[in-house]
């Protein structure tokens, strides 16, 4: 009996750890299809989750590319728009999260996290300017459709 009362509380006991580690681990990141960009961001995951916009840039110090971009982000920094560079070597936990294969990638999301406007491959200040006004003030601008995925 006092066997059986044994092995009872030693199961017990790994069901409690079990579910105590599966708490704690964080979510598998958002489904995707094959396009390049990923379509869900976790706003945690980023600078100011609040903030209604979120311009992401992926990049890498070894990406030819990807000088001069960052300043073309950095200047979209709002009380509305938050902006990131995430360095390959300094935050390769959200390049691997995201599956990120191509940089540099800039990804314009909304509070939620979807992701509605992105550029792959190094990209003019206007049109990266112009694809951010268009997603806060829809018809805002002449070209509507910059960085639109389909």
């Amino acid at each position: 009996m006092i066997v059986r009362l044994v092995i009872a509380a030693a199961i017990l006991a790994v069901a409690v750890a079990v579910a105590w580690w599966l708490r704690r681990r964080r979510p598998e990141s958002p489904p995707r299809d094959v396009y390049p960009v990923p379509r869900q961001l976790d706003r945690q995951d980023f600078s100011r989750p609040e903030a209604p916009w979120l311009v992401a840039y992926f990049s890498s110090t070894t990406c030819a590319s990807c000088q001069g971009l960052g300043p073309k982000v950095t200047v979209l920094e709002s009380p509305a728009v938050a902006t990131c560079e995430l360095d390959f070597v300094q935050r390769r936990d959200l390049h691997d999260r995201y599956e990120i294969s191509a940089i540099p990638m800039i990804v314009l999301a909304d509070a939620s996290g979807v992701v509605q406007r992105a550029f792959v491959g190094a990209t003019s200040a206007a049109d990266l300017w112009a694809a951010v006004a268009e997603v806060r003030d829809p018809g805002s601008t002449p070209e509507p459709s910059l960085g639109a995925f389909d």
